[in-house]
């Protein structure tokens, strides 16, 4: 199918338009990847305390985190078609700005400028995504969140051989990736345009289920603990991964990277199996065996020696993973009329999460230092248990 071509939900699902918001959800993480990938960069150039890394990553994460949910419940009622494009344009500045940074507050501005553009890209992209599935939601999920991931994974290793070799002035090399980013989108938003303007002027609210609202809004609950439980655990690996291998096994800055990027390939694997996996099976399950499947691995992480460190991250990166497109599609599936509020409430609060996570980890590495923080964490994912009060959606559809 075409790009330009709209597809019907329901029908044929428009793979071209999935295609073109996973390259172009890999161009944009990439550019967020780096803001992490750097902390090693940054910590010694400028001479940042564990504290002060974290606090990067929480303005990252706030700007991010608290706008999606808006944005999310603004185009439900009022789509933007080439929002996507627009939004990019912060992510673009904030990279330039980090590029050019001589200081820990303007490191802040550019970072949560980055956090700005991602707020905007989400929600909206999520819902896109839904649209052009054809039915297959987890499969259109899935394929949408992986390009992210491939993006984070990507981004360390970029950041390995370009920007640590080259400088924090090579940064702005990647903005050719924003650039790119949005003549993607601003096609896809061609596509999203002309399927607006084919539906009827007015549409009849969507049920899928019978539940009560409570049961809606306790299962919601629900949902926002396992992403909490998911997402504080990732931010363990994602921001101090590197700092653990060179404190603890003495690797160096290239080599940390190189292992930080093969854990997060493994997430790139999982998120992309859990949609479907869900399609067939059902969300529920997935949720069940993505958040405690993890917990002898992450339990067994913090004694385990380099070798079996590396190894031990591969099944926590492929299990974990593969829970989000779950959880995101699952909640959809509750509110199917504000599939913008709910991506927006999820990524949102995933990304909220793993801001908190970063700067209150970041606090006890520097307390009790960088071991203690993953014997910690490796119990997070037993919060998994409360996925047994989620009521069985295809049962009752």
């Amino acid at each position: 199918m075409g790009l330009n071509e709209p597809g019907k939900t329901g029908g044929s699902t428009a793979f071209a338009v999935l295609v073109g918001l996973s390259v172009s959800h890999l161009l944009n993480d990439t550019i967020q990847s780096l803001i992490a990938a750097i902390y090693p960069l940054l910590k010694d150039a400028y001479s940042l305390s564990f504290t002060q890394i974290g606090l990067i990553t929480l303005a990252f994460q706030l700007t991010a985190s608290l706008l999606q949910p808006f944005v999310g419940l603004y185009t439900d009622s009022r789509p933007q078609p080439f929002s996507l494009p627009v939004g990019m344009v912060a992510s673009l500045a904030g990279l330039l700005l980090l590029s050019v940074a001589a200081d820990f507050t303007t490191i802040l501005i550019a970072a949560a400028l980055v956090g700005v553009g991602s707020s905007v890209f989400h929600p909206e992209a999520s819902r896109i995504a839904r649209l052009a599935s054809g039915g297959r939601h987890g499969f259109a999920q899935s394929l949408f969140q992986v390009g992210g991931n491939a993006g984070t994974a990507l981004g360390p290793l970029l950041a390995a051989f370009i920007v640590v070799p080259c400088g924090q002035g090579s940064l702005a090399w990647f903005s050719v990736a924003a650039v790119l980013a949005m003549v993607v989108l601003a096609r896809v938003g061609l596509w999203y345009w002309s399927r607006l303007a084919n539906r009827p002027m007015k549409q009849k609210a969507l049920v899928g289920h019978s539940l009560s609202r409570q049961k809606v809004v306790i299962s919601l609950a629900i949902l926002l603990s396992l992403v909490f439980s998911k997402n504080f655990y990732l931010a363990s690996l994602t921001s101090y991964y590197t700092f653990y291998l060179i404190d603890a096994f003495g690797v160096s800055v290239q080599a940390a990277q190189v292992y930080l990027c093969v854990f997060l390939g493994a997430i790139a694997i999982g998120t992309l199996a859990g949609g479907p996996i869900g399609d067939r099976i059902g969300f529920k399950a997935v949720i069940w065996v993505s958040i405690l499947g993890v917990v002898p691995f992450t339990l067994a992480l913090p004694y385990a020696n380099l070798c079996w460190t590396v190894a031990l991250t591969i099944p926590i990166g492929l299990v974990l993973s593969s829970a989000f497109s779950a959880i995101v599609v699952y909640a959809q599936e509750l509110l199917p009329s504000r599939v913008g509020l709910v991506a927006g409430l999820l990524f949102g609060f995933s990304f909220g999460m793993g801001a908190v996570g970063a700067a209150a980890l970041g606090r006890l590495a520097d307390e009790v230092g960088i071991a203690a923080v993953y014997k910690v964490c490796g119990f997070l994912p037993l919060i998994g248990l409360l996925t047994a009060f989620l009521p069985n959606l295809r049962g009752r559809k």
